[in-house]
């Protein structure tokens, strides 16, 4: 089973490398990282947007079909979260958020050692994969963000 799950990679920037990158999800404002995401046909996205684009979604298309929508909402409505997600980027692989565990530790090798240059703006890299196990479940109907 192990062979089956899949990988994603997540930074925390500093709140200058956010807002570039929000701006720029190529990140073509700083050229060593620009090509760490073309080497691997990546692209980020900022966890914050991501979540607001998904309440947005659920708003517009009624919010039963969407079982993380009051979750979300109050995610980002919450200062302290906010202020965390828009810090926190996830990295898509040819527009996949997860992807195989030799491309998912090739990035995170690659982004590491950026993270190691202070103008880099990278604070940490984290690398998770979809092992039920590992990670947290999606929230009961009812329950608050954390």
């Amino acid at each position: 089973m192990q062979d089956t799950w899949q990988f994603q990679i997540r930074m925390t920037v500093s709140d200058e490398r956010a807002l570039a990158l929000r701006a720029d999800p190529s990140a073509q404002s700083y050229a060593p990282l620009h090509a760490v995401l073309q080497r691997h046909h990546a692209t980020v996205t900022c966890q914050y947007d991501a979540f607001a684009g998904y309440v947005k979604e659920a708003e517009e298309l009624g919010t039963a079909a969407y079982p993380l929508y009051e979750w979300t909402r109050q995610t980002i409505e919450n200062p302290e979260k906010k202020a965390k997600y828009l810090r926190s980027f996830t990295v898509y692989v040819e527009g996949e958020q997860i992807y195989s565990k030799e491309t998912a530790d090739s990035l995170e090798a690659e982004l590491e050692a950026l993270a190691r240059e202070p103008e880099s703006g990278i604070e940490r890299v984290f690398k998770y994969d979809t092992n039920p196990a590992n990670n947290p479940q999606p929230p009961r109907s009812g329950d608050h963000p954390t």
